[in-house]
């Protein structure tokens, strides 16, 4: 392993001094940084130069950024604003924001879809899991009261995108699926007329039929991330171990 492009320094307060990169995202070649200075930076794999500076994009710490698709990127802020920009318009305001919630709720990271990139969920300081249809950002579409402590990070499986993971800073880590013996037909009645593998954008009876399965016992320090990959999961944790779980039930209803 070698060192390969590095970026020093692009994110100060107005002083010089550093500050704090705290989230990156990428799409293919593209990387985005956000920082404490609220500062928005846009990147390549094959420059050490900055391709664009969002100077100003922010007047308080931003804290999670995601590529909705190529040209297109979603940030959280500390006051529970998320906003989406269009990294090709010259124009340096968000083309739309809005609240994670009526209260000022900082998101502590973010997550979308697989397969339908407008539906992103953000995890909050509070422990609340947020889903959101891009398409219409006015309201959530559902939220599902989860952790008792901050969210660390989300994930929907890759290739399985009816089942979702969550970590938090008390130290859980969860799996939650769709009940494996809810019948075909209740599927279609709830789902009539959607994607029947959207079961987390349906109605909130239907939340009633969700598992939530803890995968180890709880750890009582951040679990800070966390991947899935086909029947396991591979978490890091504030005591400076890392865990392997294997043999996750992947069942589909």
């Amino acid at each position: 392993m070698k060192k390969g492009t590095v970026w020093k320094n692009i994110h100060s307060f107005e002083n010089g001094e550093s500050n704090l990169c705290t989230s990156i995202t990428s799409y293919d070649q593209d990387i985005v940084s956000v920082g404490e200075d609220g500062r928005i930076n846009l990147l390549t794999l094959s420059s050490e130069s900055i391709v664009r500076t969002y100077d100003n994009a922010d007047s308080c710490s931003i804290k999670c950024a995601l590529f909705l698709k190529h040209n297109e990127i979603l940030t959280s802020n500390l006051r529970g604003q998320l906003k989406i920009w269009d990294l090709q318009s010259r124009c340096e305001e968000p083309s739309s924001t809005f609240m994670l919630s009526g209260d000022i709720v900082a998101p502590t990271c973010l997550t979308s879809h697989p397969t339908h990139r407008h539906l992103v969920v953000a995890g909050d300081e509070e422990g609340s899991i947020t889903i959101w249809d891009l398409r219409q950002n006015t309201y959530p579409v559902n939220m599902l009261r989860a952790h008792e402590e901050s969210v660390m990070e989300i994930q929907f499986h890759p290739d399985y995108p009816d089942h979702l993971f969550s970590s938090s800073s008390s130290g859980e880590i969860w799996h939650w699926s769709v009940k494996p013996k809810l019948s075909a037909d209740y599927v279609f009645d709830n789902l009539a007329g959607k994607d029947k593998n959207m079961v987390w954008f349906a109605s909130d009876a239907f939340k009633n039929k969700l598992e939530v399965f803890t995968l180890m016992d709880k750890l009582h320090k951040p679990i800070n991330t966390f991947d899935v990959n086909q029947a396991r999961v591979l978490c890091g944790c504030d005591n400076e171990a890392i865990y392997l779980i294997s043999g996750i039930n992947l069942d589909k209803y």
